[in-house]
């Protein structure tokens, strides 16, 4: 697909909680999408290759190890797992039990294997979901789990659950994620992005949503099994302070200066934050390529995209945010209608059926104050 046809609506709407609650869902998947081809490539091949900055939704390289032979648009683990998350909260009237979500991840590779892919279970999800097919107990299964495949599917939780209250919504964060990711590092990046959705639905602007983001990091210091690694909250205000100091502002108005800087300012990122799948990299790299282009989230996601390292990651978790504060108004014209037709035809589905999700996982916003938090017991589940 060419960066012209790609090209979204000039502008940003957000008409309401439900027009943000459908744009982190929306964007979640373009992210995802235009990251798809260059995950596992570094930020130099993707320059040469495709420019400072992507254009739009590409085709991957033919030998690309996960990628080869998706088509430009095609989304990957990170957007059918998050869809995942949400058809279990919804089906479970806003509680996740972990055996549940094990069998159901499991059923996912198994059916990814019958269609031929490589993008299949991550390395803390493999490990989590193994432990517990072994007969481990659900509690420890996930005490070795520090990457970012949490926080990659959680936007479903921070689109069902309320911000007001950080404590409620991290158990929530927690009960989604613990069976697989139950380490400390792993539980603060997914609150992370759960937090910052959660205040994008709630009408929050960018910077508000990023703080929103950082102090729900902060309040999982404590939860889950501790291991080595630097603070995810810290790491996402250095990202967040490196992205501020070095790009553009909001003087630079020229799109094509704009685009130059935060270009340059991505070198840094992929330099000095990182993009690997650990945790206190890939979500500190989303969120300052939101700090990069606050006001122009079809810029960050592209921005996102062009990282390369785990770009499809940075891309959903990026994209998911950016919805949330913005809206459907950035993905329309383009972005959203050729994400949801390339995957009606390479998924065999009617529709990614976006609009129904977005509208169940708020009827749980607003069951109850604590409906999407109740947390099911660890041995819950068949």
């Amino acid at each position: 697909m060419s960066a012209e046809a790609a090209e979204p609506a000039a502008g940003a709407s957000s008409t309401g909680e439900r027009d943000r609650a459908l744009g982190a869902l929306q964007g979640l998947a373009i992210g995802d999408a235009l990251g798809m081809p260059f995950q596992l490539l570094p930020r130099d091949a993707v320059r040469a290759g495709w420019g400072a900055i992507v254009g739009g939704f590409a085709a991957p390289a033919a030998d690309h190890p996960l990628a080869g032979g998706m088509p430009p648009g095609a989304i990957t683990d990170d957007t059918e797992q998050a869809l995942l998350v949400a058809r279990l909260l919804i089906a479970g009237e806003g509680r996740i039990a972990p055996a549940d979500l094990a069998r159901a991840l499991v059923a996912w590779e198994d059916d990814m294997r019958r269609r031929g892919s490589s993008d299949l279970l991550g390395p803390s999800t493999t490990r989590a979901v193994q432990a517990v097919l072994r007969g481990e107990p659900l509690e420890t299964a996930g005490r070795t789990g520090t990457t970012n495949g949490a926080a990659m599917r959680v936007a479903p939780v921070g689109i069902a659950t309320p911000g007001s209250d950080v404590a409620v919504l991290v158990d929530a964060v927690e009960a989604a994620s613990a069976v697989t990711h139950a380490t400390s590092l792993a539980l603060a990046a997914a609150s992370a992005v759960a937090a910052a959705v959660s205040a994008g639905i709630d009408g929050a602007g960018m910077r508000a949503a990023l703080d929103a983001g950082v102090a729900a990091a902060e309040s999982c210091r404590g939860r889950g099994h501790w291991v080595a690694g630097a603070d995810v909250a810290a790491r996402i205000r250095a990202a967040i302070a490196l992205a501020e100091a070095e790009g553009p502002g909001r003087q630079v108005v020229d799109p094509r200066e704009r685009e130059s800087v935060v270009a340059a300012v991505l070198d840094r990122v992929a330099l000095v934050v990182g993009t690997s799948l650990a945790s206190q990299e890939s979500i500190p790299a989303a969120f300052a390529v939101l700090a990069l282009a606050p006001d122009d989230p079809w810029l960050a996601v592209r921005a996102a995209a062009s990282l390369g390292g785990d770009a499809d990651t940075i891309g959903a978790i990026a994209g998911a945010i950016a919805g949330a504060v913005h809206g459907t108004g950035p993905w329309t014209g383009g972005p959203a209608a050729t994400v949801d037709a390339v995957s009606v035809a390479r998924l065999g589905v009617g529709s990614l059926d976006l609009p129904a999700i977005a509208d169940a996982l708020l009827a749980l916003r607003h069951r109850s104050p604590h409906a999407a938090s109740s947390v099911a017991s660890p041995g819950a589940g068949g």
